[in-house]
């Protein structure tokens, strides 16, 4: 069985991100890149999976500037078998990271794919619902219990107050969720193994995607800052502040 996990390079959640001065975006010039949290967990689960015995090859897919290599070689790593980046320096929405990643599909024919919920950057958590709809293929998201036999997947999931589990036939779309697992420590021997797995460049057009922002951002700014709290006396103070002020009561 052949898994297709797509990660993704975003800005390392450990960095306090900053505003660009023009609102255009956020800044990420010298700031520290890494894996998303979230498709790291999805790599792990492949491994998982592989050293079960249930899977076969684990390819890793990234769509992006050639930079995104870095995050693949970490995904080899830690136990992907090879890897394939869609080299692009266009703006990439989830719409077309869908599609480059449907048109994959089409060409590796996997019988699972494995990703995060959504990025850190964006937070859209969009993808993965697209690619199974472009595909046609069976979903699970929010996935933290994943177990694979007899041509399906049960698949437990985090809902409101409580877990769900559904049973899909293969191939199909699962997206992570962070209770799923928590990823192997990357040793320096795997470091050095993964520069030498095989990493194939295509690109979108090599797919005959067009990967054009259908999207425009017009403005991104800073969340408000808090506002100081008071002290209030006594009780009966701050129930006359909540009422007459906060209006909460």
């Amino acid at each position: 069985m052949k898994i297709l996990v797509p990660v993704k390079r975003v800005v390392d959640y450990n960095v306090k991100v900053r505003v660009k001065s023009d609102q255009t975006g956020v800044d990420i010039a010298n700031v520290k890149m890494s894996m998303n949290p979230f498709d790291e967990i999805a790599v792990e689960e492949a491994v998982r999976l592989k050293e079960k015995g249930v899977a076969t090859e684990i390819v890793a897919v990234s769509c992006g500037p050639v930079s995104c290599q870095e995050t693949l070689r970490t995904a080899m790593a830690i136990g992907a078998d090879r890897a394939i980046l869609v080299e692009t320096d266009a703006e990439l929405q989830p719409l077309a990271v869908a599609k480059l990643l449907k048109a994959l599909v089409d060409k590796e024919q996997p019988q699972l794919v494995i990703l995060g919920k959504q990025a850190i950057d964006d937070d859209a958590n969009q993808t993965g619902q697209m690619l199974a709809a472009l595909a046609e293929m069976p979903q699970a998201t929010f996935a933290s219990k994943v177990e694979v036999a007899d041509g399906k997947a049960q698949v437990t999931r985090e809902v409101d107050g409580g877990l769900e589990t559904v049973s899909i036939a293969l191939p199909a779309v699962i997206t992570t969720d962070l209770r799923l697992n928590e990823p192997r420590y990357v040793t320096l021997p795997n470091i050095m193994k993964a520069k030498k797995k095989p990493l194939d460049n295509v690109k979108p057009a090599d797919l005959g995607v067009d990967p054009a922002p259908r999207l425009k951002t017009l403005k991104v700014s800073d969340p408000p800052g808090r506002k100081a709290g008071i002290k209030v006396p006594d009780v009966a103070t701050l129930v006359d502040k909540l009422k007459n002020e906060a209006k909460v009561i």
